[in-house]
């Protein structure tokens, strides 16, 4: 039985190997089919804050083999980022993305594809996908919508999302994601929906492209200034409820592979834990932590659990409580903030309603390490020490010159 099994788990590599070359080849043949436009327009794309996004460069010629990718905040703007080497190959690892840290740290480019990690306001404008010479294939209008004052409406209490609002010129309405599936499968879970501000106008500039004519994303680069400070009253908007799905059934794998997986089950495995990939990580008590799901997307239900807690949104959601010092931000990424030993345990994350994968944490004392000056608390401290000698100075000098003024006022009255 052996014998004949070999060959064909050789077969089945071959086949594999087979359908890997296929999806390369089908990937580049997707340029050869998609031809640039003669004209370069720009497409729009809105995105949440704290989300993570993906630009496909959908066209490039077939020469070309590595491209360049460029950011402009306006199409006047004198200054243009270069977001990638001039290979082509830039790959940064995620885990080590902090917020508020520049563009330039935060992005990666794989299979001709522009991917920025944990976007922020900042991040919205103009997004070139061209060669090192400064010729230009594709281009994006990225609306990045801050999740700062958000308006969160939980179903199950009642709460409703806004009405839309319509002017004379133009008109503001939100524009709502499809509902997520269950992040959660056997047990109780919530579904949300992303709705990001959107503007009706028949005054946008026509070198934008849109996927309804006249409805573009407030951010937009389309939208004049004028109308653009009207659309900042539109805050995005998100909506969540509570589900329950059933979990999909696996199939049971042949019988002598379920032997030898329950013989490594009972050596190794501890039966009250999910089977699911965990990543060990040590953290030193009194740093903040940010956890993302693997392979999770901006459109993906993520859930999180510590250990066999859940972590609702209703209750864990970034905004619902000031005081929260564990969190979930509209990223769907996991905040420990000021990390203590309470933490310590495995975070377990939902993707899509399955469990994907395991986080155990142990959290330890903070070894001494060499400050840099690049350092948060560096830069904090040399802020404080600077504006402290400011202050004295002044206080000094002030002082200085009232004595001054005092014995100038004083030697006319002495002769």
């Amino acid at each position: 039985m052996m014998e004949t099994r070999l060959p064909r788990a050789v077969l089945l590599l071959c086949m594999a190997d087979v359908l890997h070359s296929f999806a390369i080849e089908e990937k580049e043949d997707v340029f050869k089919r998609m031809v640039c436009p003669a004209f370069l327009m720009f497409d729009n794309a809105a995105y949440l804050a704290d989300m993570t996004f993906e630009l496909p460069c959908n066209c490039k010629p077939e020469e070309v083999s590595n491209v360049v990718w460029y950011f402009q905040k306006t199409m006047r703007s004198k200054e243009t980022t270069v977001l990638t080497d001039f290979a082509g190959n830039v790959v940064v690892d995620s885990g080590h993305i902090h917020v508020g840290s520049n563009v330039l740290k935060r992005f990666s480019i794989r299979m001709f594809s522009l991917i920025v990690f944990r976007a922020q306001v900042t991040d919205s404008g103009l997004y070139l996908c061209g060669t090192k010479k400064g010729d230009f294939f594709y281009g994006y209008d990225v609306d990045v919508q801050p999740t700062k004052h958000i308006t969160v409406a939980f179903v199950d209490r009642g709460e409703h999302v806004r009405d839309d609002y319509t002017g004379k010129l133009f008109s503001l309405f939100t524009t709502f994601w499809d509902w997520t599936k269950c992040d959660r499968c056997g047990v109780r879970g919530e579904q949300r929906r992303i709705g990001l501000c959107y503007m009706r106008s028949a005054k946008l500039h026509p070198r934008y492209r849109t996927a309804l004519p006249n409805v573009t994303s407030c951010g937009s680069r389309a939208v004049s200034t004028w109308l653009q400070r009207r659309g900042r009253r539109w805050k995005p908007e998100v909506a969540i409820r509570s589900c329950l799905a059933p979990c999909v059934k696996e199939q049971d794998p042949q019988e002598g592979v379920q032997a030898i997986s329950n013989i490594i089950y009972k050596l190794g495995q501890k039966p009250w834990l999910p089977h699911v990939p965990t990543q060990f990580h040590k953290h030193p008590v009194g740093r903040d932590l940010i956890i993302a799901c693997p392979g999770a997307r901006p459109e993906h239900a993520v859930a999180w659990d510590k250990d066999s807690v859940r972590l609702y949104r209703s209750n864990f959601l970034v905004g619902v409580n000031q005081s929260m010092r564990v969190f979930i931000d509209h990223g769907n990424h996991l905040h420990i903030q000021r990390v203590q030993f309470s933490d310590k345990g495995t975070y377990f994350c939902w993707r899509e309603g399955q469990l994907v994968a395991g986080f155990r944490l142990s959290v330890g004392h903070q070894r001494q390490r060499r400050r840099t000056l690049d350092d948060p608390e560096t830069i904090y401290a040399v802020k404080a020490i600077s504006t402290s000698y400011v202050l004295i100075s002044i206080i000094f000098v002030g002082i200085h010159v009232c004595r001054c003024c005092r014995q100038v006022f004083r030697c006319p009255g002495t002769t």
